[in-house]
């Protein structure tokens, strides 16, 4: 037999699931998502040159969000700049998005590292239109189409990583 506190419990429990469902699907929820259109931003690489980020439609983009100060960025960033080179002309671009406050410090290491890709500085609010980037390293893997493909928070598996861009730009 039901108790009236029992079922009074049970239809808040199932108020609360239909809220979070209908919050789950708002669009600022799915930005970053796998399989869907990765959002477009516009910002001035390090370098002073406009980048947008769908003047790279029709190739496959590497968007990594990294710092400085992050020991697993600073080992994925050279790797990156071997792809780039790479791969490069394959269809592959790399961007790397600094979290890092200070821009002097980024162009410094920029030009320690020798990397071989552009480089912007981000923001929150770059991060939240990708559904938030709470973590470092993050990469956001974005197919020809300009579908995310793959979410990576912390170190990635580099060999999958590299195998799965090899099987979007078709390099065997």
């Amino acid at each position: 037999m039901w108790h009236l506190p029992r079922v009074l419990g049970m239809t808040a429990l199932c108020a609360c699931l239909t809220i979070s469902i209908v919050v789950a699907d708002t669009p600022a929820r799915l930005a970053g998502t796998l399989n869907t259109i990765a959002p477009d931003f516009m910002r001035t690489d390090l370098s002073g040159r406009p980048l947008q980020l769908n003047q790279f439609k029709g190739r496959v983009v590497l968007l990594n969000f990294w710092a400085t100060w992050c020991g697993p960025c600073i080992t994925e960033i050279p790797v990156f700049s071997r792809w780039q080179r790479r791969y490069g002309d394959a269809g592959l671009q790399v961007i790397g998005v600094s979290m890092d406050d200070d821009e002097t410090a980024v162009k410094r290491f920029v030009a320690k590292h020798n990397i071989s890709y552009p480089i912007l500085m981000g923001d929150a609010k770059l991060g939240e239109s990708f559904g938030g980037v709470f973590g470092l390293p993050q990469s956001f893997l974005i197919d020809a189409r300009g579908r995310i493909v793959l979410r990576s928070v912390g170190e990635p598996n580099m060999e999958a990583l590299r195998s799965q861009i090899e099987g979007l730009i078709r390099v065997h």
